[in-house]
């Protein structure tokens, strides 16, 4: 026999969270269903599915939303890092993401330094575009000075 189940994780060869999947009897008892791999799938079960996902995806629309309005800030935005430089006006080091998101911090704009994403090392004066990864669906441009103290 076969018994339909609610996956609550990836799982290799069956497949991901929140996907119905048909296994064997067996597998389903004695491995999936006591691990807290999978549930039976059941009315209310199904039922608590959908309300899940429901929830999941207005959050991921709020997130978005919210991202969206993050992006707008940025555009307008211009973050200043002043750097300490050397002869022929070399960096003392580089500059890294953890700068930029403190540059940005004092403009007023929250940012984690995970979402900045340097594509090259900062290593001399001048005007850089850095993106700056929001959302999986929203990438902002940023523009960075990099300019000596």
């Amino acid at each position: 026999m076969n018994m339909k189940v609610i996956l609550k994780q990836k799982i290799e060869g069956l497949g991901n969270a929140g996907d119905e999947a048909k296994v064997k009897d067996g597998y389903a008892r004695n491995y999936l269903i006591p691990r807290a791999l999978a549930v039976q799938a059941t009315k209310s079960a199904l039922h608590l599915l959908e309300v899940e996902k429901h929830g999941a995806e207005r959050k991921e629309k709020r997130l978005k939303k919210g991202s969206e309005q993050l992006l707008e800030k940025i555009a307008e935005a211009s973050c200043t890092i002043s750097v300490e430089v050397g002869e022929g006006d070399k960096l003392f080091g580089t500059v890294t993401s953890e700068m930029i998101a403190e540059g940005l911090r004092v403009e007023g704009i929250e940012i984690d330094k995970k979402k900045i994403i340097l594509q090259e090392t900062i290593k001399t004066l001048g005007v850089y575009n850095v993106e700056v990864r929001l959302h999986p669906e929203v990438k902002a441009q940023l523009r960075v000075w990099v300019v000596k103290k």
